[in-house]
């Protein structure tokens, strides 16, 4: 039985909305743009990359997923990072992804913001050229640094906003509260993008974190966010504004003592539009419906409450409501064939 809801989960159709392009970077992979960019890196073996990958918190996480990224150079390394990436979700059945990209992370250490976006975006139109599967870039600024930063950030890439769907905030949470980054969410806005904001969980100040994204910034869609538990008013309002959240429950296991399961299917029942991701899939070993299989394990979730999380995902997603119709036909139609 197993077996058949890895298969059932593998062919279903969704959508992953909280997704790191740079925490899809696999050691095989590291290996080859190490080599192709002449970098000597301190492994030698892909077993010896994964030791590494020793996290019990986010920060801990942090400090290792930052400098991996230093053997992205080129266009064509930020191509092969996003491309392999599309490869393995459109087998794992996404239909449709929507990227996080960390530009700071690369523009801090000398890559030109136009490398990372071109090479980001050629793999997407080669991925929807030849596999079918379509995407969309969410750029992200790095919350442990300025807001100037951040504002610089965003300027810098309005030349390219029609690559761009929409931006939001993610690495360290702690001391770095939404509020910080108002004036360049507000800015966002006016350009016409998107707003989405991660409220990684059981931070300092969570809840708070929550109700500013919320109330304050008034995003579009929450990541993570599953410390909204803790207040009902928030919970109420999420629901009433059709706020979703985009859950990543391997990745919670390993930032935190738990997969928050409980939180999680809690959250589904209570109404809100609650999705499942992998967040940083070649850190945690897990991508999407890696993802879903856990948390039909550790919930107890069977094909029904899979097939409404896999609705949710194109819901939650910022397609055009054509296409989202287009794609709740595509899981209504595989459920009655394989349910």
């Amino acid at each position: 039985m197993a077996s058949d809801l890895a298969a059932f989960v593998r062919g279903l159709p969704k959508a992953e909305l909280h997704l790191h392009l740079e925490g899809t970077l696999e050691p095989e992979l590291k290996f080859r743009l190490a080599r192709r960019n002449g970098i000597e890196l301190p492994e030698k073996t892909v077993d010896e990359v994964k030791q590494t990958y020793r996290f019990h918190d986010l920060t801990s996480f942090l400090r290792v997923y930052y400098p991996a990224m230093r053997v992205l150079q080129r266009p064509e390394d930020f191509h092969d990072l996003a491309f392999d990436y599309l490869r393995r979700a459109h087998a794992q059945g996404v239909r449709h992804a929507e990227l996080f990209f960390d530009p700071q992370a690369h523009t801090g250490r000398g890559i030109p913001f136009p490398t990372v976006i071109s090479g980001y975006r050629s793999a997407i139109a080669r991925a929807r050229r030849e596999l079918g599967i379509s995407a969309e870039l969410i750029l992200c600024f790095l919350r442990d640094h300025s807001a100037e930063y951040a504002m610089a950030t965003l300027l810098e890439a309005l030349p390219y906003k029609s690559w761009i769907l929409g931006v939001g905030l993610d690495s360290d949470e702690r001391g770095n509260p939404p509020s910080k980054f108002a004036a360049v969410f507000e800015r966002a806005r006016a350009e016409g993008f998107l707003l989405t904001m991660h409220c990684d969980i059981d931070q300092p100040d969570s809840v708070e974190h929550i109700r500013q994204a919320l109330e304050d910034i008034a995003v579009d869609r929450l990541d993570h966010g599953t410390n909204i538990v803790e207040d009902d008013r928030l919970v109420e309002l999420a629901a009433a504004k059709g706020i979703a959240l985009t859950c990543c429950p391997v990745s919670n296991s390993f930032v935190t003592a738990e997969m928050k399961s409980a939180q999680i299917v809690g959250l589904l029942d209570r109404g809100l539009t609650v999705t499942v991701n992998s967040d940083d899939p070649a850190y945690f070993g897990a991508y999407v419906a890696d993802n879903y299989l856990a948390l039909a394990e550790h919930g107890g979730l069977g094909i029904d409450r899979l097939a409404e999380l896999a609705r949710n995902s194109f819901r939650a997603s910022w397609l055009t409501p054509a296409r989202q119709d287009a794609f709740l036909r595509e899981v209504d139609d595989y459920v009655a064939a394989n349910g």
